[in-house]
């Protein structure tokens, strides 16, 4: 008979774990958004069109979303310690093929390198705080670990616009090369672990399937963006990832041990989290790309000015994110939390809709503080209700579908928005919105659909307030239980020794 995993033993200081985890996580949303004010200096260079140098962002996405899951699922088979370094070996040698990348083509195929290897640290990170972590800490260090996430996302464009304006975009990736490479003995010598005992079969036609079609339905929907989405190289591409995505229920459905446990989708709360942060993540990066654009193209700043402009987001991220993880270790009202930063990020892309676009990019500024506050908790409560929700043998697994939601949703929120964008600026017609009176209408009105995605993970944050409640009604039921068992028991001992 099968054995399924047991948790692992092994209990890190918080502290310790957090001086090697945090970095790692740092490095992956700032290598995916620090080349997204540079393209033009790689497109002149390499003399390369808009929809050819686009693929140095999405060749890098669309790897982390393939890889995501499959890393989440080996991470229930093999040591951290082992992953870790395979992975950011991985992830330098990507960076310095880029570093040295004599064409387009070399760039892009060091992007892929890169992706996957850096697909493997977002799961990585989260399973370490899960297993590694005494119990009562996890909350906090997963915190910290999604305050990296958020940190990061915010840095990249400014990492990339400022080192890129002064040294060169090379410099970027000598960068991640230099920090990857210094992780690798660090890594090694604070995480000390053993591999799970998960002698499961690996359903490695599952994880195939799974992967690759969220990688087609991700390079569709970024070809939409240049192309648009009657092309042929967007339609189909989403066609045969929906039809890789049936087959993937279908096999799940009839393998003796698939790749994705099917209990993992009947856990409501587990399923809600995955819908908030895909959603949050549509909403979160389209505005941490677009808000760049807008003010190089219509309040014309340079690069370097532009960057700016997104630091704001990244402070409010890293201050609020460890607030945001001791609230998930009390394990209270962590939906009614979730709830309220999904309302601060509508009222962010709302401000954005209504003033902020084309007047003073102070009040850009301003929005990108609203939103970098209110993901700041969306992301690290739905991360901590994940960790929270999984039995010990579905975290790796369950954090690595997670994980990969945020990606797919990374990728496809600039894509799909953009193209939203290029459709709006075409059309030339007013702003939708009728409180906005300035002069680009069609960024007013892309940023008021994205309200409208906002709200739609709100609906599926009122599920996971439910389903947390819920979930901790069963807890409570099974604790009394347990205290009524044991008190039985020791009335009945005492009995046996009176008589």
């Amino acid at each position: 008979m099968n054995s399924v995993p047991e948790p692992v033993s092994t209990v890190i200081p918080m502290r310790r774990l957090l001086l090697v985890l945090v970095p790692a996580m740092l490095l992956i949303p700032i290598a995916a958004d620090m080349v997204s004010l540079v393209l033009p200096l790689i497109a002149t260079q390499f003399t390369a069109s808009t929809a050819e140098v686009a693929w140095v962002v999405t060749g890098f996405l669309l790897v982390c979303s393939i890889g995501i899951p499959v890393y989440g699922r080996i991470a229930d088979r093999f040591s951290l310690r082992q992953l870790f370094t395979v992975a950011l070996t991985v992830f330098a040698i990507g960076s310095l093929i880029c570093a040295l990348a004599p064409s387009l083509l070399t760039l892009v195929l060091g992007r892929i390198v890169m992706g996957a290897g850096g697909a493997a640290i977002p799961v990585l990170a989260i399973v370490a705080a899960a297993r590694l972590l005494p119990s009562d800490k996890t909350a906090v260090g997963v915190g910290f670990i999604g305050a990296a996430a958020g940190v990061g996302t915010a840095a990249g464009p400014v990492v990339g616009g400022v080192l890129g304006q002064l040294l060169g975009w090379p410099a970027l990736f000598w960068l991640m090369t230099l920090t990857a490479a210094a992780l690798i003995p660090a890594t090694r010598r604070v995480i000390i672990d053993d591999a799970p005992d998960d002698r499961r079969p690996f359903d490695l036609l599952g994880g195939l399937l799974l992967g690759l079609g969220a990688g087609l339905l991700l390079f569709g929907v970024t070809r939409a963006e240049a192309a648009g989405f009657g092309s042929v190289y967007s339609s189909g591409a989403m066609l045969a990832g929906s039809a890789l995505a049936a087959l993937f229920i279908w096999r799940t459905r009839a393998a003796a041990h698939p790749f994705v446990p099917p209990s993992l989708f009947t856990n409501r709360g587990y399923v809600a989290a995955v819908v908030v942060i895909f959603l949050a993540m549509v909403a979160n990066l389209a505005t941490l790309v677009l808000v760049p654009i807008l003010v190089l193209d219509v309040n014309g700043l340079s690069p370097g000015q532009g960057s700016l402009v997104m630091i704001p987001g990244g402070v409010a991220l890293a201050v609020l994110s460890p607030l945001a993880g001791r609230v998930g270790a009390r394990g209270a009202n962590e939906g009614t939390v979730t709830l309220a930063g999904l309302t601060a990020i509508a009222l962010s892309m709302l401000l954005l809709s209504t003033v902020a676009v084309g007047a003073s990019t102070v009040l850009a500024g301003l929005a990108v503080l609203v939103l970098g506050a209110g993901f700041a908790f969306v992301v690290t409560l739905a991360t901590s209700t994940v960790s929270r929700v999984l039995p010990p043998e579905q975290v790796g697994i369950g954090v690595g579908i997670f994980q990969g939601a945020q990606f797919l949703g990374a990728g496809a929120g600039p894509a799909l928005f953009g193209a939203v964008l290029s459709a709006r600026q075409a059309g030339g017609q007013d702003a939708v919105n009728p409180l906005y009176t300035n002069v680009a209408p069609a960024y007013s009105d892309t940023f008021l659909a994205l309200t409208l995605v906002v709200l739609l993970a709100m609906v599926a944050a009122l599920r996971l307030r439910k389903a947390r409640a819920t979930h901790r009604s069963r807890i409570s039921t099974r604790l009394d239980h347990d205290r009524h068992a044991t008190a039985r028991d020791d009335n009945r001992g005492r009995r046996l020794r009176g008589t």
